[in-house]
């Protein structure tokens, strides 16, 4: 919730009247030429200023009024509307030296001694503050203003006197005058102040009897949203918090609070707009870009996010949920081996969190995934780099254990250490955690599919089918368990059942070739040779078409690796290799584009783009 001091900065346009209404300066004494012709010029500038104060033109209020105090340095009321003009214009320091000056030389001015008081809370000078307010409030005939109550009562409370706040301001409530401004106010200061102590319902009422009142209090709706949604209440909540954002559109705090209880309530690409508002209207708010960047991650944009996140840590860099969810997008986005350092500083500020640890040792295996999938060939390619990441995994399974010692029924950490372990040859550690991780969360598709597959690999078949059967049930799309499953069914001979598998399996994931094969295989031994020549030819295909995307992939690489180092010419040559293995290959035909038009080479760029226009439309 927001805290007190941000949802009441004060308004003073009411005091400021009151001050230019009182402070004309009187007729002065004879005077020098020189010196009435200043005096002529402060009253002018006096009289600009009070009109500019009833425009709402505050800045050129302050401009008047400090020629009035450069001109009359002497009189009070020009340091007393200048400093009441400061402090509305939200610069509480420069302020007090004004005000403190109008006070020295006219000691019995109250709207001077209100607007110093709260300027002393303002620059937190709680003690300079209460001691004006102890003594503005013990004259009964003359009340403070509801703006002044507010800041006196925020003096109290920061001075830990949150008693004495509570009684001054229930008091303030109940002498206001009913169905005015201020008593919107100061229900609405209330309910703030209960909302501080949590205690919920009370703060609701004050904020409803507030808009029985006005309505249209864009920042009462405002209070109330973040009240009910501390209540669980979010449909109502979401109510209140939309209202507000559209009764005061340029207000950050009302952007970002509909935008964080719209991630609260699983609605994250909703809350996207408000955030984005939020962060245009105050760029420096840390807060805002925070739930952006976590909406945007929520929403599968986790490249956008980063940015932003690393905003965040870099003016908090002890602050462990931006470092977890930093490192979490960057896992996201394939770069587990730079998230791996932010997971750890965020452990040694958060060390007893077991979701740190998880996410660490997810970071591991990702990067052992990252470098196998940066290769591509024989099951010794595989093995070899799988090996080389031993140290990966290592680093992985201890984070789990460290994360199972902290939170022993997690069902992630059950799933990952067993999953890490499998990928350590520990067969045996590795089923144990595989069945736990079944056992707390047996709705998961998972711990089933990697036990068909540690089962099969160890020969054990007909529990392998069992797994394999199991995880279907609960995710019938998942291809790879078809295809692992139709394998399992041909190394028991059951030919039937491995063909109808594998079928499935092609129909979800048509371009595996190695699924083709496996079901030529199976046709084969039926005695069915055409369909089985038709699906070896099909694997043949697919597998050529796999190498030369990987062939351009390369080629793409090398000639970018060139271009970074200015050789256009060779660049290009790599590109054209590129699309000569893969004419399908869009990344292919931008490079090559790009690189002609750094080459001056405009007609051939163009043609390669018209290429990329064809490849981009939908397939008949």
């Amino acid at each position: 919730m927001p805290t007190y001091r941000q949802r009441w900065r004060c308004r003073f346009v009411l005091l400021i009247l009151l001050v230019v209404q009182v402070a004309r300066p009187q007729s002065p004494p004879a005077q020098q030429p020189d010196q009435q012709e200043q005096l002529h010029q402060a009253d002018a500038a006096f009289h600009a200023g009070y009109a500019a104060v009833e425009s709402g033109d505050l800045a050129a209020a302050r401009e008047d009024f400090q020629k009035v105090v450069q001109l009359a340095p002497k009189i009070p009321e020009g340091h007393s509307a200048l400093g009441s003009v400061l402090l509305q214009l939200g610069q509480p320091a420069l302020a007090v030296p004004e005000l403190e000056r109008a006070q020295t030389m006219k000691p019995d001015d109250r709207i001077a001694a209100i607007n110093l008081a709260v300027a002393y809370e303002e620059t937190q000078a709680y003690e300079k503050s209460l001691s004006i307010f102890h003594t503005l409030d013990r004259n009964p005939a003359e009340p403070l203003p509801a703006v002044a109550v507010i800041s006196y009562v925020r003096a109290l409370t920061a001075t830990n006197n949150a008693e004495a706040a509570m009684t001054r301001l229930q008091k303030a409530v109940a002498d206001a005058q009913p169905g005015s401004s201020d008593a919107v106010t100061l229900h609405d200061a209330l309910g703030s102040l209960l909302a501080q102590k949590r205690d919920w319902p009370a703060a609701q009422a004050q904020f409803e009897q507030a808009l029985t009142i006005d309505p249209n209090s864009g920042a009462t709706h405002l209070h109330l949203g973040v009240t009910l949604a501390a209540q669980g209440r979010m449909e109502e909540a979401l109510r209140e918090l939309t209202t507000a954002s559209q009764l005061v559109p340029d207000s950050a705090s009302a952007q970002l609070e509909l935008g964080r209880e719209l991630i609260a309530a699983g609605q994250d690409e909703q809350a996207i707009p408000a955030l984005r508002r939020a962060v245009d209207l105050a760029p420096d708010y840390l807060d805002a870009k925070y739930q952006l960047a976590l909406a945007l991650q929520g929403t599968g944009q986790e490249a956008e996010s980063i940015p932003l996140f690393r905003q965040v840590v870099a003016a908090q860099p002890r602050n462990a949920n931006a470092l977890t969810n930093l490192a979490l997008a960057l896992v996201q986005t394939g770069k587990s081996k730079d998230a791996i350092p932010l997971y750890r500083r965020a452990i040694a500020e958060s060390p007893n969190d077991p979701v740190v640890h998880q996410d660490l040792g997810v970071a591991y295996l990702q990067q052992t995934f990252d470098e196998i999938d940066t290769h591509w060939g024989s099951v010794d390619t595989y093995l070899g780099v799988a090996y080389l990441q031993q140290s990966d995994l290592d680093d992985a399974i201890r984070e789990f254990r460290a994360g199972l010692a902290l939170k022993p029924d997690a069902y992630e950490l059950h799933y990952n250490l067993g999953l890490a372990l499998k990928l350590k040859d520990d067969v045996a550690g590795a089923e144990v955690e595989l069945k736990q991780a079944a056992a707390l969360n047996p709705q998961s598709p998972d711990p089933p599919f990697t036990l068909g597959i540690l089962k099969m690999q160890t020969g054990h078949f007909d529990e392998a089918a069992e797994q394999l059967k199991l995880t279907l049930q609960l995710r019938p799309d998942n291809g790879d368990a078809w295809a692992i499953l139709g394998s399992v069914y041909k190394q028991q001979n059951d030919l039937p059942n491995a063909a109808s598998a594998l079928r499935e399996a092609i129909k979800l994931m048509p371009n595996q070739p190695g699924t083709h094969i496996t079901l030529a295989g199976v046709l084969a031994e039926q005695g069915h040779k055409d369909e089985a020549a038709s699906e070896r030819k099909i694997a043949a295909d697919l597998t050529r078409a796999a190498t030369n995307r990987q062939r351009a992939t390369f080629a793409v690489n090398s000639g970018n690796l060139l271009l970074q180092q200015g050789k256009i010419s060779d660049a290009i040559e790599r590109y054209q290799d590129a699309v000569t293995s893969d004419p399908t290959y869009i990344e292919g035909h931008r490079s090559l584009a790009d690189a002609m038009i750094r080459a001056g080479r405009t007609a051939e760029a163009e043609a390669e783009r018209q290429k990329i226009v064809q490849l981009e439309k939908p397939q008949p």
